[in-house]
């Protein structure tokens, strides 16, 4: 079910189907004359048309349910790199003796979270959070935010692939 060109032939066969049962239905109602068909043809058609409508059912539940196990098998590695993430960080903050007031500080920096934000967060003055953050800033050996961002996405990034490609 991964080909969208066989979904895409599967929805046209069904709205074909629908739309030869719908036209009947209407051609009944409305009474419009039509030319005599010999019966047992329309039958082959009305059969031909229910399998149609079967077959993009089943169709449709197994690419439903491919959906749902990518989505499951997605939501798995989210849950796993969220997981090492969190690790990564904790190993970090312990490396560089972080107080727990710095950890969360630095926790709110990673997320992008201005100062007067962090010190709304944690109910202390500005002046409080910029004195954390030099100090989270000098015991990580960087000289700011972005410096203290790349720390934990040069962790997250393999440099395997950028080396191949310089080769």
């Amino acid at each position: 079910m991964n080909n969208r060109y066989v979904l895409g032939a599967v929805l046209v066969v069904q709205l074909a189907c629908a739309a030869f049962f719908v036209s009947d239905i209407l051609i009944s109602i409305l009474g419009l004359p039509i030319g005599p068909i010999d019966w047992a043809f329309v039958e082959l058609i009305q059969i031909g048309a229910a399998l149609g409508l079967v077959i993009g059912v089943v169709v449709s539940w197994l690419a439903l349910r491919q959906s749902r196990r990518r989505t499951v098998a997605a939501e798995e590695a989210l849950r796993r790199a969220r997981s090492a993430f969190r690790d990564v960080l904790a190993e970090r903050f312990e490396d560089w003796s972080l107080t727990a007031a710095e950890r969360d500080v630095a926790l709110f920096a990673i997320k992008g979270f201005s100062t007067q934000d962090i010190a709304g967060f944690r109910g202390v003055s500005e002046g409080t959070i910029k004195a954390q953050t030099n100090a989270i800033y000098r015991k990580a050996g960087v000289s700011g935010r972005p410096q203290l961002l790349s720390l934990f996405i040069d962790d997250l990034i393999e440099d395997e692939p950028a080396q191949s490609s310089l080769a």
